[in-house]
């Protein structure tokens, strides 16, 4: 298969767009921009994101225990660039929240979902990072208001105006 023909079709699913954060054991932040982010469970609250085993933080993602997925807002292009980069100081002229559990969070991002490592799984060539949420932290300005990643581009969803829901009794995210 083409990989440049499978990424082109990828891309034709709209994603948002998440910065996962961490501290290494030796108290290093670390971050990555990612549209490999989904849910997975409502109970346990179990969502999962993966991480390319090229990237140079990899080892580091593999000795964590504790993360955050940062939901970013309509605003945080800007953000979401900074810590798409490889290497740099990613978290320069950031302002970073510190949990209860000592995980690095990110400003005004829309919602942030405080996990603890519950599994990994092999992705190819990626790992597959399945995370238990033990808090949740939402935004309130800036909900509903997501950054959206569409062909290659950042997107702004309609406005509520003109978004509509499905008709009764259509249920269009199974198990939701």
């Amino acid at each position: 298969m083409d990989p440049r023909k499978f990424r082109n079709a990828l891309g034709q699913f709209p994603t948002g767009v998440v910065v996962a954060t961490a501290r290494t054991q030796a108290g290093e932040l670390i971050g990555m921009t990612m549209s490999s982010f989904n849910s997975v469970s409502l109970d346990p609250p179990l969502i999962l994101f993966s991480v390319h085993r090229k990237t140079m933080s990899f080892e580091a993602w593999q000795s964590i225990s504790r993360y955050a997925i940062n939901v970013l807002n309509e605003d945080q292009e800007q953000v979401s660039n900074q810590f798409a980069r490889a290497g740099g100081n990613k978290w320069e002229d950031i302002s970073v929240l510190t949990s209860a559990s000592g995980v690095p969070l990110l400003p005004n991002a829309a919602v942030v979902f405080e996990c603890v490592n519950h599994a990994r799984y092999d992705g190819g060539d990626h790992e597959i990072f399945l995370g238990r949420v033990e808090a949740m932290h939402e935004h309130a300005f800036t909900r509903g208001r997501p950054l959206v990643f569409f062909e290659g581009r950042y997107r702004q969803l309609a406005s509520t105006a003109t978004a509509h829901a499905p008709p009764p009794g259509v249920e269009l995210l199974h198990g939701w």
